[in-house]
């Protein structure tokens, strides 16, 4: 048994290792098959492949509602702001701007509204009047804000009691009662710099409290694929789980991925720096795993609000010291004769406050994996990309889904949804808006489908 302080012991480790396994590998879960003949576009329904449209981006009815296009920038350098909340004041519904810093956001004509916000880590909030909007090509621009440590005095500046507070404040800072919630999912795979595979869906979720024991719930509305089997050679990469993956990066309702007290013990904290979200000061606190620990966990960044304690946002990556073991936590099947490597595991999540609770608003994750067969002579690399973002939620109308209404863990997206067909296709649902890369690589796989 290793003598050093706070390493898991070995019992504690095969434990760890087997929930790591069962529950981080579905963060994203891949199935490297050689039959992908039988799966991959299988489901196609010949009505909508035939109806074409020569763009990803939407031609949106506007009757019901008004729609708002632009960027999020900074004021000083232009530079876009890439995954900003922008939220509707006094109403539940907001979206995130994309990694191009572009955003759309639909507000229905019924609601009586008047402002926007847009929050930003490191930015002042920017509140915008609605009625100053164009329906396209508005540049918010959004200004620094540094905050120095004298402005936090309220708490010891100690990281372990930071870090252990985050679930111990639990009750207090989220909610503990279910929502219902609507979000946009998107789920995207590459090869090498290609695009092969991009599926979206806006989906309804049972959001259970954050001291309730059952896991939440998620029903897909309506969604649509582009895929290009060929380009997949002998390979089929899928998305196991779909938008639960994205679920599952809500550390605070699944704290056994970073803040269990089996976990925190394995980590090194530290206060990098302090900053500004949505108008309040946050600790920047920078973890790491200890020496010593072997099974690979994760590095990264927590952002805990400097009064209530509450975990805003986690940005973390695995530790990849140990590739091999990495590598066999995300691989649940692959074809003889090839040999996979974990390039990067990186995970974002943010939440939103709302009357002093903090509810789940945004999870990304993205894993590059390098394929290298026997008999070729060149690598292959492979990114999967899932992300879901909360574009609105209620409160009072909660219901859980039948069980044929779930989207389960191990079902796959694109088995359950149509081809990508009518421009129009979202309606008055909001979206995260597609960069560049990704509303080219829409109109490229549509034209390989027709």
């Amino acid at each position: 048994m290793n003598t050093i302080k706070n390493i898991l012991t070995e019992q504690n480790v095969r434990t760890m290792k087997s929930r790591t396994r069962n529950l981080l590998a579905y963060l994203i879960a891949a199935f490297l098959m050689l039959n992908f003949n039988h799966t991959m576009g299988a489901n196609n329904d010949s009505s909508l492949h035939n109806r074409k449209a020569r763009t990803g981006r939407q031609n949106i009815d506007t009757l019901q509602y008004a729609v708002y296009k632009g960027i999020i920038e900074d004021k000083d350098t232009k530079e876009p702001l890439i995954f900003a909340t922008i939220t509707v004041d006094n109403a539940n519904i907001g979206t995130i701007s994309n990694s191009d810093g572009e955003f759309l956001l639909k507000i229905d004509k019924k609601l009586s509204v008047k402002t926007i916000t847009v929050s930003y880590i490191g930015y002042k909030n920017l509140e915008v009047e609605i009625r100053s909007l164009k329906s396209k090509k508005n540049a918010l621009k959004m200004e620094r804000e540094s905050v120095s440590l004298g402005a936090i005095n309220i708490y010891p500046m100690d990281p372990l009691f930071l870090v252990q507070s985050i679930l111990r404040k639990v009750d207090e800072n989220y909610p503990v009662e279910p929502n219902m919630m609507k979000g946009f999912y998107r789920e995207t795979i590459k090869k090498n710099r290609n695009y092969v595979a991009i599926s979206e869906a806006v989906v309804n979720i049972h959001k259970r409290g954050y001291k309730q024991a059952n896991n939440d719930q998620i029903q897909i509305y309506k969604g649509r694929k582009s895929e290009n089997v060929k380009k997949m050679d002998t390979l089929l990469f899928k998305l196991q789980g779909g938008p639960n993956t994205s679920l599952l990066m809500d550390v605070i309702k699944n704290p056994y991925i970073l803040l269990s007290d089996d976990l925190v013990g394995n980590y090194d904290f530290a206060i990098k720096t302090i900053t500004k979200i949505n108008d309040q000061v946050h600790y920047i606190i920078e973890f790491k795993q200890k020496p010593g620990v072997e099974l690979p966990l994760y590095y990264g960044l927590l952002y805990v609000e400097s009064q209530s304690l509450a975990l805003t946002s986690a940005r973390f990556s695995m530790n990849l010291n140990d590739k091999v073991e990495a590598t066999k936590i995300y691989i649940r099947k692959k074809p003889v004769g090839v040999k996979i490597t974990l390039n990067s595991a990186n995970y974002l999540v943010n939440y939103r406050e709302q009357n002093g609770k903090w509810y789940f608003n945004y999870a990304r994750g993205e894993v590059e994996f390098k394929c290298n067969w026997k008999r070729k002579l060149f690598n292959t690399n492979y990114t999967a990309m899932t992300e879901i973002a909360i574009t609105d939620r209620d409160s009072e109308n909660v219901t859980r889904f039948k069980g044929s209404e779930k989207f389960k863990p191990n079902q796959v997206l694109v088995e359950k949804i149509g081809q990508f067909s009518d421009n129009n296709f979202w309606g008055a649902h909001n979206t995260i808006e597609p960069d560049q890369s990704i509303e080219a690589a829409i109109r490229k796989l549509k034209r390989k489908g027709n």
